[in-house]
């Protein structure tokens, strides 16, 4: 049986990609292992799959001071041995790897062993996790064509961003049932990212007074980030983190505010769903989803509002202008040539396995 490793983790949007592979390489016949972090949220995701896990030690990629600079390095070289023994007995054909930290130890440990890898680069420039490995790797996938410009020549492949399947499936009517809320008012979802927005969510909470008058209110909040005040309130509910449930809450949202990564706005495009990106901070961030909010925003698929300027009275005037206006989004968002990027990924990923 072909084997095959897949890494990524760190956030929500590292792993989902890989997810939405999954079921393709498993009707193509790899056998599919995972390499992840010791307590990052692939573990759960893909424990959950009962795909073999394999926790290993990584340290964070920080572009700011912090003491664990100077310990972490330490970690990644465990990590390295870890990996190394771990694809010394998995004997995969090649690694396909997401990003984020974990896996500069795995695609390090996999070139020593002479493996193959395959990575894919979501956003607009690329991560400084990728851009570690970059060397050392076959190709790299990227979703937006700009990308290819910040790549070596020949290593770059524009194949889009591989969708969850199941993600464009979702029925309303669940959701309805999932929520518990009636049908009368249009429903606006908020997310935070897998690990929420405090600002954010500040903000929307100022004015679920205004919003709850015209709107019912679906918000993914972040692990830890549910208030018990708000709890029961007539047409909002709150929800740290939804898995099985999103297709039908997507289905049932007729405005989407969310971060900027590329996963989630590609997502978004794909289910034409009007939208408002607030992108994380410069301050933050390396300002790789201001940059992917930009893209799409110059498309028409989405209206932006920086998180620099968000409060309670900016986001409840972008919420009316962009629900006035959303059909215009619609129609640019409908008129998008992008697709699945399943298809392309998993044939580079055959085109570089050894054989």
């Amino acid at each position: 049986m072909k084997k095959i490793v897949l890494t990524g983790g760190g956030s929500a949007g590292h792993v989902t990609p890989n997810i939405a592979l999954i079921p393709k390489l498993q009707e193509l016949g790899y056998d599919i292992h995972y390499i992840g972090s010791e307590d990052g949220i692939e573990r759960k995701l893909i424990e959950d799959l009962g795909i073999p896990y394999y926790p290993i030690s990584s340290g964070k990629l920080r572009r700011y001071f912090d003491l664990k600079n100077f310990t972490d390095p330490f970690r990644v070289v465990k990590g390295i041995s870890q990996a190394y023994r771990i694809l010394g007995r998995i004997k995969p054909r090649i690694i396909f790897s997401k990003g984020g930290f974990v896996t500069v130890p795995v695609l390090l440990a996999g070139n020593f062993r002479g493996i193959p890898a395959v990575i894919h680069e979501s956003d607009y420039t690329p991560g400084l996790a990728n851009k570690i490995v970059i060397p050392f790797v076959k190709k790299v996938c990227v979703t937006f064509p700009e990308t290819l410009k910040h790549l070596p020549k020949n290593k770059g492949v524009f194949t889009g961003t591989p969708i969850r399947p199941e993600i464009l499936q979702g029925d309303k009517g669940e959701g309805y049932r999932f929520t518990g809320l009636d049908k009368e008012k249009p429903v606006i979802m908020v997310m935070g990212g897998s690990l929420g927005s405090v600002k954010l969510n500040k903000a929307v909470r100022d004015i679920l007074p205004d919003l709850l008058k015209k709107f019912n209110i679906i918000h993914l909040c972040g692990k830890g980030n549910l208030e018990e005040q708000y709890q029961g309130l007539a047409g909002y509910r709150q929800y740290e983190y939804i898995k099985e449930e999103l297709p039908h809450l997507f289905a049932m949202a007729d405005l989407v505010i969310s971060r900027a990564g590329a996963n989630s706005i590609y997502e978004l495009l794909a289910l034409r769903k009007p939208n408002i990106l607030i992108p994380l901070s410069a301050k933050a961030s390396r300002g790789d989803q201001i940059l992917n909010a930009q893209s799409f925003e110059k498309m028409g698929y989405s209206k932006v509002l920086l998180e620099e300027k968000v409060n309670s009275q900016t986001l409840l005037k972008t919420i009316n202008y962009l629900y006035e206006n959303r059909s215009k989004y619609v129609d640019a968002m409908a008129k998008s040539k992008v697709q699945n990027g399943i298809e392309k990924v998993i044939e580079q990923i055959e085109k570089n396995s050894l054989r």
